[in-house]
């Protein structure tokens, strides 16, 4: 008997729907109704005066429930709406002078973070020097390293990569940028949840990511991880009124406030904030060693059919290098998702790497074998081909 399946009752979408894309949402639990109900009933109470009542700390509090699964001690995480302007934060924080002018990422970033730093780092005076993958799956580590030099001022990169869930050795990379004198920066959107991470050993000097995925608590709440050194030499350029030490002064000029706080931006998103904990507090009763576990094995049972398919498989072959999702090709790959949607198997589908499945720890072996199964029947009968011609925005 697979001990983490006695989670599976505090998800309900799991009892309709053979749910296989936490790398993309992670399935609600059953207790969020009632967080966002606490929310409406305070506001509908107390209207202002929630903010004394704990709306205004929720940042900070809510932060200090995920700190945990990255490994991160209380208060050095806080919650920000999006890792786009969180990372774009750190990147404003960042003397871009007296010789290091380089920001380092590579051809598997996440495009949102690329986009906003692309915008950003010429405007800063920054250039950005991007490290190709060669198969578009993984990532020579040596070759990025040998990308970081005494220019270097920012590495920022994805923790594991969004299309083939290529996972990155940041204690390597961290090691490395810091013997060059640069900072790190860790988009871990794909890794906080379903891989362990520590922060204190990798010895990282930023990390973001968000509860929307492999941690299961909803959309806008995203954190931010600072470590102490960080913390004591950055401030953003990029800010708000929550980061400054006497925000209800409303001075002119900004007097930073110490700790994570300053990392802190402008009023924050409190109903996001209400339903973001309740996925973490699960994921860690769950256990981080034991979700890593069950995500190997399912992951390479997944790998084992599509191989015996002759599908090309876009993730990593080395399991140690890859994260809890796999993407494979199968003919017709677009209609055939949007076949298995319309069956209640929710995956989802990225040109050029294919249907994106992702077991997590609620999943159950026979949820494995179904997906395969649904996509052999639906290449053998053609059901395929009524989404032809469909064109989903979202994917």
């Amino acid at each position: 008997m697979d001990p983490l399946l006695r989670f599976r009752d505090r998800f309900p979408i799991l009892q309709r729907s053979t749910y296989l894309v936490s790398n993309s949402l992670g399935a609600m639990p059953d207790t969020v109704p009632a967080r966002l109900a606490e929310y409406a009933e305070q506001w509908a109470s107390h209207g202002v005066r929630a903010w004394a009542k704990g709306w205004w700390d929720m940042p900070s509090t809510v932060g200090d429930v995920v700190a945990p699964l990255l490994g991160a001690a209380p208060h050095e995480v806080v919650m920000a709406p999006t890792v786009t302007l969180a990372q774009a934060a750190i990147l404003s924080a960042i003397d871009l002078s007296a010789g290091r002018d380089t920001v380092v990422m590579t051809d598997l970033d996440f495009p949102s973070v690329r986009y906003a730093f692309e915008q950003l780092a010429p405007r800063l005076g920054a250039r950005i020097v991007v490290v190709p993958s060669a198969d578009g799956i993984t990532l020579d580590q040596q070759r990025l390293h040998a990308a970081i030099d005494e220019r270097t001022a920012l590495v920022a990169v994805s923790h594991v990569a969004f299309r083939s869930a290529f996972i990155l050795d940041a204690d390597a990379l961290c090691a490395h940028a810091h013997a060059m004198g640069a900072v790190v920066s860790l988009d871990a959107y794909h890794s906080v949840g379903v891989i362990p991470v520590e922060v204190h050993r990798s010895g990282v000097d930023f990390l973001t990511g968000g509860v929307l995925k492999w941690l299961c608590g909803g959309p806008g709440g995203c954190f931010v991880y600072a470590s102490p050194a960080a913390r004591a030499r950055f401030a953003p350029a990029l800010t708000g009124w929550q980061a400054h030490q006497r925000p209800f002064a409303f001075e002119y000029g900004m007097a930073y406030a110490d700790g994570m706080q300053r990392w802190l931006g402008g009023t924050p998103v409190v109903p996001a904030l209400f339903a973001a904990t309740e996925g973490p507090r699960i994921v860690a009763e769950a256990g981080m060693a034991a979700v890593r576990e069950k995500s190997l094995r399912q992951v390479a049972r997944l790998v084992a059919l599509a191989d015996a398919r002759g599908y090309r498989v876009s993730a990593p072959r080395d399991p140690a290098r890859r994260g809890g999702t796999v993407a494979f090709d199968v003919p017709n790959g677009a209609a055939v998702a949007q076949a298995l949607l319309a069956r209640d198997v929710v995956i989802d589908y990225r040109p050029g790497a294919g249907i994106r499945v992702a077991p997590h720890f609620y999943t159950t072996d026979d949820e494995v074998e179904r997906v395969v199964g649904e996509i052999d029947d639906i290449l053998r009968t053609e059901g395929w081909r009524p989404f032809a011609a469909a064109r989903p925005t979202v994917t």
